[in-house]
């Protein structure tokens, strides 16, 4: 009853926190003065905290990536597998977190003893590759392999060497990277890293014990003015609560039961409550146009153009690809075999499709012959699934059945990551298609290299 003759009295939200603001400007004032040193105090302590914490990361990195890659060339060097070669030099030349964690060192507050033997650390690392580029260059020449990384086509094997037999390459390879030579050197990299550590926290523990000697006083005078503080906050939140929860809490009871808020309350809650009856009104019109006849095209079910445009506006394109569907010589069967028949190519397509997608991605007729296919939370890297996709469709699409004769589909792809929006993303696909249909038809064209 107190709170609904606030109401009628003309009391406001704003008036309320005008008055609250007053307050607290005086509590904080207080407040203020005695926690600056406090602040600036333990600013320096976390920056200090954090600085350690990202240089003995950075420390740590280096010595994680070193044995990173041994592990990568030990395991080529036994199994030949050149996945292993892949991921070594995927971190060696692309990730680079070796070079990356020095970097970090030398741009922090490292001391230089500490940067230094980091340095040290570094130079055994890169003395190390020279052994594991020979050993892997051992393994390719005796198992034939013959795409690699060209940064080990400069290497070249000794006289001796090159006339070992396969199975003694790859003794060689694998002893190469296991011998006691090999780890000797490994050894001195942890032990460079070790001194580096030991010097990161020998710096942190001088630091931070000046630091929090000093925020240790400073907290005493802040634990008397927080009382008071306490005090002001609570009258504050008992006044808020009194004149703002309860008319949100209505609001919630009518948002739960899908329907308008009733514009009552404080002056700023009926403005807040008219806004957001208008976006009801909004989001039951969008609701309408998103319904299934009017999203999904009527032939095949999938989403039509309209589906389309809504769907499309709404995807992450970093993590999206586009794939766009063209009807080989389509009209070629509307002509000689009738629409009908046409009518039943166009909707096999829409079968095949989703049997060869997932649940989870957008399968859209945006043409009369041309289908979009929106694949979600899908990584630039899964290319290859999606050219044995297409080729799968291909295959299905060539097997005639009673309704329809064998056909096929040509086919542009992109990745929205590629793409600065949905526009130049769709004329990506459109010209990889043109170049699908320039090379023959039944084939798929990515827009970008992979």
């Amino acid at each position: 009853m107190h709170g609904k003759g606030k109401k009628h009295n003309g009391l406001s939200l704003r008036t309320v926190n005008t008055v609250i603001i007053v307050c607290a400007i005086v509590v904080s004032a207080v407040v203020f003065l005695a926690t600056i040193k406090l602040s600036e105090s333990f600013k320096r302590v976390t920056e200090s905290s954090e600085e350690h914490i990202r240089l003995r990361k950075a420390a740590i990195e280096l010595m994680d990536a070193s044995d990173f890659l041994t592990e990568k060339v030990q395991r080529f060097s036994v199994t030949g597998d050149t996945h292993f070669l892949l991921e070594y030099f995927e971190e060696a030349l692309i990730a680079n977190h070796r070079e990356e964690a020095l970097t970090k060192m030398s741009a922090g507050t490292a001391s230089e003893e500490a940067v230094n033997d980091l340095k040290e650390a570094m130079d055994g690392s890169l003395h190390l590759m020279s052994t594991e580029y020979y050993a892997m260059k051992l393994v390719i020449e005796a198992l034939g392999i013959r795409e690699y990384p060209e940064v080990l086509k400069p290497v070249e094997l000794s006289e001796k060497d090159k006339a070992l037999s396969s199975e003694e390459k790859m003794s060689l390879a694998a002893l190469m990277v296991h011998d006691d030579e090999y780890y000797r050197q490994k050894t001195l990299i942890r032990n460079n890293m070790k001194a580096s550590l030991d010097e990161l926290e020998k710096m942190a523990f001088d630091e931070d014990a000046a630091s929090l000697q000093n925020l240790s006083r400073e907290l005493g005078i802040v634990r008397l003015i927080i009382i008071l503080q306490t005090v002001s906050i609570v009258a504050m939140v008992v006044l808020t609560t009194i004149l703002g929860i309860h008319p949100v809490l209505n609001a919630v009871d009518r948002i739960k039961e899908d329907s308008p808020i009733p514009e009552g309350g404080a002056a700023e809650f009926r403005y807040l409550a008219k806004a957001y009856n208008k976006l009801y009104s909004a989001y039951k019109k969008s609701l309408e146009k998103l319904s299934f006849k009017a999203s999904h095209d009527e032939l095949t079910g999938v989403y039509n153009r309209a589906g389309y445009d809504l769907l499309v506006s709404s995807v992450d394109l970093n993590e999206t690809y586009m794939l766009l569907f063209d009807v080989d010589n389509f009209k070629t069967i509307n002509d000689t075999q009738g629409h009908i028949v046409g009518d039943e190519a166009i909707k096999k397509v829409a079968r095949v499709l989703k049997d060869n997608f997932r649940g989870d991605d957008y399968i859209c007729r945006i043409g009369g012959d041309e289908f979009v296919v929106l694949m979600n939370h899908a990584p630039k890297k899964v290319s290859s699934l999606i050219a044995h996709k297409v080729k799968q469709i291909n295959r299905d699409l060539a097997s005639a059945d009673s309704d329809v004769p064998a056909y096929s589909v040509s086919v542009g792809i992109a990745h929205g990551s590629d793409a600065n929006n949905v526009e130049n993303l769709f004329a990506k696909c459109d010209n990889a298609l043109y170049e699908s249909k320039s090379r023959g038809k039944h084939t798929y064209t990515f827009a970008d290299p992979v």
